[in-house]
């Protein structure tokens, strides 16, 4: 895909994202309400909340980093929506997919959380400080169960890291088939630390440090954040299912379970985060490095096998 073509297409899906995004911020919310016997807000307050924020007045705290501040919400804007476009490109036809492609997503989709850090740590409050290293902690915890969960789907793609590859390969034996599904259920837990949710939502933690990382935001910066996190809400399903299942356009049957799997994601995140506590940072690190990572490399184990290696 030239240049040109490329960038209605990245406009059109960042469009797409953002809409769907603030969508799925009304389903989790109508889901929570639902868990707990509450009529829940009207469709439309996720887009009420963000025009609400873009109106309101923008304040840096004096001894705050002012560059760092407000550029950070803007990176992880810029990122996800990149991501974006090359996701759903890859949905809408995996030919044009690009060798490393999985990489760039996986380092983009990282930003987002970078720039979290950023705005805290650049914020001048301590509960600012307090909550970027808690998510900076995050980062190196769940990015390497992540992508060894991953593993096994490229194998079956055929050692490859290129989306188009791996969206439109199957597994090929019962060990890769129940590798999947592990990499699948370690995607869906280390995706609930990557949006930040309860329980890991530590970086956050308004009722300990009244917001962390978003303490000293207002206005636009925090409505980027606000679209930032809808945004994530949307991408991070989109590449799980994505990865483990396939693109959108393997058939009218194929996209249908794509569908439900795309939501099945959503409800359980949702539901996850209103049945379970917060919990410590330093349970949160040994959750992903000492349970994830050695059930990860289980699965890759099992793919190798089934591959016959």
């Amino acid at each position: 895909m030239s240049l040109p073509a490329a960038i209605p297409v990245m406009i059109l899906a960042c469009l797409a994202t953002a809409v769907l995004g603030l969508l799925l911020k009304w389903i989790d919310r109508k889901v929570t309400a639902m868990v707990q016997w509450r009529k829940g807000p009207p469709w439309y307050q996720p887009l009420a909340d963000l025009a609400k924020l873009m109106g309101k007045e923008t304040i840096v705290p004096e001894n705050a980093r002012r560059t760092g501040f407000l550029i950070a919400p803007i990176l992880g804007f810029a990122a996800v929506s990149v991501a974006a476009a090359i996701l759903w490109v890859v949905n809408i036809d995996p030919s044009v997919s690009f060798v490393g492609d999985l990489v760039v997503v996986l380092y983009l989709l990282t930003v987002p959380s970078l720039a979290i850090v950023l705005g805290g740590a650049s914020s001048g409050n301590p509960h600012g400080a307090i909550g970027a290293s808690r998510e900076m902690k995050l980062i190196l915890s769940y990015e390497l169960p992540l992508v060894l969960a991953m593993v096994p789907a490229m194998i079956a793609g055929g050692w490859t890291l290129k989306l188009g590859a791996i969206a439109t390969a199957g597994s090929s034996s019962v060990g890769m088939t129940i590798a999947m599904i592990v990499g699948f259920i370690i995607g869906i837990l280390c995706t609930q630390a990557k949006l930040g949710l309860v329980p890991f939502d530590q970086a956050e933690a308004e009722t300990e440090i009244m917001g962390g990382v978003y303490c000293e935001y207002s206005g636009p910066p925090l409505a980027m954040f606000y679209l930032n996190r809808a945004m994530m809400h949307a991408v991070l399903p989109l590449l799980l299912v994505t990865i483990f299942w396939g693109s959108l356009s393997q058939g009218v049957g194929h996209a249908v379970v794509w569908v439900v799997l795309y939501l099945v994601v959503v409800v359980v995140v949702t539901l996850v985060r209103n049945t379970n506590p917060r919990v410590r940072i330093d349970h949160a690190m040994k959750f992903f490095w000492f349970g994830l990572t050695p059930v990860a490399l289980v699965a890759v184990v099992l793919t190798l096998i089934g591959n016959g290696l």
